[in-house]
């Protein structure tokens, strides 16, 4: 069963990546926090009639407040995608992403920060750790001290946000934990736009872009949280980070090749190194379990 979660969290990284590119080409045409409001504004619109169809009740009596959070880091982590987004490539803002990630998720196993179980760092995970980074180092090619900046802070913002609103889909359901993060977004997206964003193009002169396909960011979001809330509590939080990379890297390197002309040898090696260490933790991993699970103990 754990292998079906992690081919899950496979296809949702490639999903991201296309997300990602999706969402900055709104950013384009409307601006960063414009389009910030308006992919949250479309994810809505796009999960409540799944909610109305399935008759969801969204019961929040006796839930803790702070799980509703991860809609509300769901702005600054889309502000943050927008801005790397404009400045390097998908492949290399998704790698300086990860390489957050991993160390925000080994201390989120470490000590079951966010409600999460707690899984003890093995000092043998280092080998993959290691071609891991090398493959996050070989992958930045550009250093744009802001994108940097955005990216890594995005990379610690989805960890917290795909954790908390994991969590409470285990209280609510899946579909209604999405619509409440889709609503909290948004609650947070508006004002921001409406102080941050009157300099942007929406408030110039807006108008429907030509390019139909830039919309498609907010439905798109919504299945990845959709998928996010059903793996994130059943695989741990350095291997979800490892899993959504692999997707992630190999949907942007077709991005970066096909959109962008910005393929090279070097992000695909970059790619493949990464691979192999999230393949290497994941063995040694299992390896493990199956220790344990045979009365074996931990070594």
């Amino acid at each position: 069963m754990e292998s079906l979660y992690e081919t899950l969290a496979l296809l949702t990284g490639a999903l991201i990546a296309v997300m990602v590119a999706l969402n900055g080409g709104l950013s384009a045409q409307y601006g960063v926090y414009s389009s910030t409001a308006m992919i949250h504004l479309i994810g809505l619109f796009a999960i409540t009639p799944l909610c109305l169809i399935r008759r969801e009740r969204l019961v929040c009596r006796g839930i803790p407040l702070y799980l509703f959070l991860g809609g509300a880091l769901g702005v600054p982590l889309t502000v943050c995608n927008n801005v790397a987004f404009a400045r390097i490539g998908v492949s290399s803002m998704l790698a300086l992403g990860l390489f957050a990630q991993g160390v925000a998720g080994i201390f989120v196993d470490q000590y079951g920060l966010l409600g999460m179980p707690k899984r003890k760092f093995r000092a043998k995970s280092l080998a993959g750790l290691a071609l891991t980074l090398a493959g996050v180092a070989a992958m930045t090619e550009t250093f744009d001290l802001i994108a940097v900046l955005a990216s890594l802070a995005a990379g610690i913002i989805l960890l917290a946000a795909r954790t908390l609103n994991a969590r409470l889909a285990e209280r609510t359901s899946l579909h209604a934990s999405t619509f409440c993060n889709y609503a909290v977004g948004l609650a947070v997206a508006l004002p921001v736009c409406l102080l941050l964003g009157r300099g942007e193009p929406m408030f110039a002169a807006f108008a429907l872009s030509p390019k139909a396909w830039i919309y498609l960011g907010g439905p798109l979001g919504m299945c990845v949280v959709l998928l996010l809330n059903r793996t994130v509590t059943r695989v741990s939080a350095l291997n979800m980070s490892l899993f959504l990379f692999i997707g992630q890297v190999f949907a942007g390197l077709v991005i970066d090749a096909v959109f962008l002309a910005a393929f090279t040898p070097r992000l695909l090696a970059g790619g493949l190194l990464v691979s192999a260490g999230s393949i290497i933790n994941m063995l040694l991993e299992k390896k493990d379990a199956g220790r344990v699970g045979s009365g074996g103990g931990n070594c």
